[in-house]
């Protein structure tokens, strides 16, 4: 029996928090951007009417201006993020207990067993859909397919406030004409080295034969072999916090790579709000610190330092995490 897997994209999240917070934003193109001093005016995110100017996220407030001089800016609200985010996952736990949060904003959830309760795939990702606009605000985008990588694909494939099935029967005509840039995990290094072997769609990707991909990319090689296929068996594994557990941790794969020392410090930020938010609604403080980064080709590299003093606040534990780069930059 083929998994029934739902990936549910919240559309422009942070602006459309900032939207339900204040309804004049509704109409007008905005954006949500860091302080001026603090953070040298970088786009954190923008609404649909600011996309349609070519507005980029991580863009400094002055370029977007200049191509959107009416753009109105708005602070981030971090706390108010994850409270959003918390209610938007409890809705989603109502209809299955395997929710895998990617991101504040993003979440696979396998609800194979959940259709002899619900409906089938597309049904249970309707209710979804309809229950967030009514009940949160804000609207979701959902992918609907037999595996993570293409119930992402199909999140993205239409936008906003749209649903995409990828069966197995339809996955060759939606999927494989789709730049392979498109496919997850694959950054712009690795579609550079794809490109220059002839390989442009993901389609492209899935008639290359495994042993040029392994020689190519190693290890990498055989995901890309997989993902392309459809043959993705990872399982959507529920992150919730559970009694006894040493550690509590938070990862995101940005949209783009982070180049920056500032578009690091931003990352770190939002990793460690939530992580704020996870030990005080635990009652815990910890006592170490550790920062892993993956590259494009998804190699890893931890460093940790051990506190002074417990914390269980965001900003604390973002700046120690963020002097451990800053030391080994």
């Amino acid at each position: 029996m083929d998994r029934v897997i739902l990936h549910c994209d919240c559309n422009s999240f942070f602006a459309s928090v900032e939207t339900v917070l204040n309804p004049a934003f509704r109409n007008v193109p905005m954006a949500v951007c860091g302080s001026e001093s603090d953070r040298h005016g970088i786009v954190l995110a923008k609404n649909e009417l600011a996309k349609a100017y070519g507005i980029q996220t991580a863009e400094t407030v002055y370029s977007a201006k200049k191509k959107c001089p009416s753009l109105i800016t708005a602070p981030p609200h971090h706390r108010e993020y994850f409270e959003f985010s918390r209610r938007i996952n409890n809705i989603y736990k109502e209809y299955t207990d395997l929710v895998e949060p990617f991101g504040i904003d993003e979440s696979w959830l396998d609800v194979t067993a959940s259709t002899k309760l619900f409906g089938n795939g597309m049904q249970i990702a309707e209710t979804i859909r309809r229950r967030i606009k009514e009940e949160i605000g804000i609207t979701v985008s959902i992918g609907v397919s037999f595996n993570k990588v293409f119930a992402k694909l199909g999140s993205d494939y239409k936008k906003p406030d749209a649903i995409t099935e990828i069966s197995t029967n339809n996955f060759k005509s939606i999927v494989y004409p789709l730049p392979v840039s498109d496919l997850l995990f694959v950054g712009k290094k690795t579609a550079t080295e794809l490109y220059k072997i002839g390989v442009n769609t993901i389609g492209d990707l899935a008639a290359v034969e495994l042993e040029v991909l392994l020689n190519k990319f190693g290890k990498m090689g055989m995901m890309l072999y997989e993902y392309s296929r459809g043959l993705d068996a990872t399982p959507v594994v529920s992150s919730e916090y559970r009694e006894g557990a040493k550690s509590i941790s938070n990862g995101f794969t940005f949209k783009h790579d982070l180049v920056s020392r500032e578009e690091c410090r931003i990352g770190i930020q939002y990793l460690c709000e939530e992580i704020g938010y996870k030990l005080r609604a635990n009652s815990l403080k910890c006592t170490t610190v550790a920062l892993t980064i993956k590259d494009v080709y998804l190699k890893s590299v931890q460093r940790q330092k051990q506190l002074q003093k417990l914390s269980d606040i965001g900003d604390e534990i973002a700046n120690e995490l963020f002097s451990i780069l800053c030391g080994v930059w």
